[in-house]
């Protein structure tokens, strides 16, 4: 009991702590013409902020992750047992995801899970950034107010509808005797019904879709400062287009570019609805696992450290995306 106790006060000693180097450091760097956040915002408007931050995030962030962390490495008892000698901690629960318990032979199913969830993602971003780079270029420096503004609300609008019910409308679609399918045998295109869930093309498409947004908007924040001289200059002294992009564009976006890429990775691996509702029989996505541990078996301690393996993968990704554009965190999030 005396672990879980220590999720609740942790956060309160981390704030301590950053808040103490915060003043030494305003101390230390004194700016005589900076004005503080009260003096910007006003008491109570500076109060209502902070308040309104520390709620987030502590009870919505930082205590759910901190108790999911201590949650896995306890076994898994009924609630009576909770607190007792037999509640200790333990390395069982990570060592199930590489050795099964029952029949102790190396997890297969879920490393393999794991390994198609992680490559997967990192594809949709991929593929996330081939289409949305040149709409956020053409927004950004091409194309005119008014279009411009029609691309933002044919972009925006179909956000409006719950993620559930697009993933269900393009299972709609994407069905053996769906639209598309239907139009490829009128069309005389194909003579046989594609199965486009079964070979996971729907979740491909089901998961490029649902991100599309955090991608452009990163990028178009990132690309729309530059100066369309700087373009024009590389034009004028005989750059081809792909290269003006590669050393003049893409070189200035790297920030957005990290940004965009980082999100989408995230949120693909830990996808719920689009592995659901658009896989197929055979796909095994990693947060379903977690899902079906904490929900259907009620393992809460396996499902805890299952997805803290995913949350360690992802922050090794963004780690990595940052490392390699050479950018700093606090630079993909201005």
């Amino acid at each position: 009991m005396s672990s879980r106790l220590f999720v609740f006060i942790l956060p309160f000693v981390v704030i301590a702590i950053f808040w103490a180097m915060s003043r030494y450091e305003s101390k230390a760097a004194h700016d005589p013409t900076h004005k503080g956040f009260f003096e910007r915002n006003g008491t109570v408007l500076g109060i209502v902020f902070i308040l309104l931050v520390a709620f987030w995030a502590l009870f919505l962030v930082t205590l759910p992750y901190l108790y999911m962390v201590v949650e896995s490495f306890h076994p898994k008892l009924p609630p009576a047992q909770r607190g007792g000698p037999t509640d200790v901690l333990t390395i069982a629960q990570y060592k199930s995801f590489f050795i099964n318990p029952v029949d102790n032979e190396v997890n297969g199913i879920h490393i393999y899970a794991f390994a198609y969830s992680i490559i997967t993602s990192v594809a949709v971003t991929a593929l996330n950034f081939a289409i949305c780079y040149p709409l956020a270029y053409y927004m950004a420096q091409a194309g005119t107010a008014q279009k411009v503004r029609l691309l933002m609300l044919g972009l925006i609008v179909p956000y409006w509808v719950n993620e559930i019910l697009r993933a269900f409308a393009l299972r709609l679609l994407l069905a053996s005797n769906g639209l598309i399918n239907q139009t490829l045998i009128g069309l005389g295109i194909t003579d046989e019904k594609i199965d486009f869930l079964g070979n996971n093309t729907g979740l491909y498409v089901g998961l490029s879709y649902a991100y599309l947004l955090v991608m452009v908007f990163p990028l178009y924040n990132a690309i729309e400062s530059l100066d369309k001289n700087q373009v024009e200059a590389a034009r004028d002294l005989g750059a081809p287009w792909w290269k003006i992009h590669r050393d003049v564009v893409m070189p200035y976006a790297k920030p957005g570019i990290a940004s965009g890429c980082t999100m989408v990775f995230m949120l693909s691996a830990g996808s719920l609805a689009a592995p659901q509702f658009l896989g197929g029989p055979s796909t095994l996505w990693f947060t379903s696992i977690v899902y079906d541990f904490f929900f259907q078996s009620f393992n809460w301690p396996r499902g805890a450290a299952y997805a803290f393996i995913l949350l360690a993968a992802c922050i090794a990704f963004v780690m990595l995306m940052l490392r390699m554009f050479k950018v700093s965190l606090g630079e993909t999030i201005k």
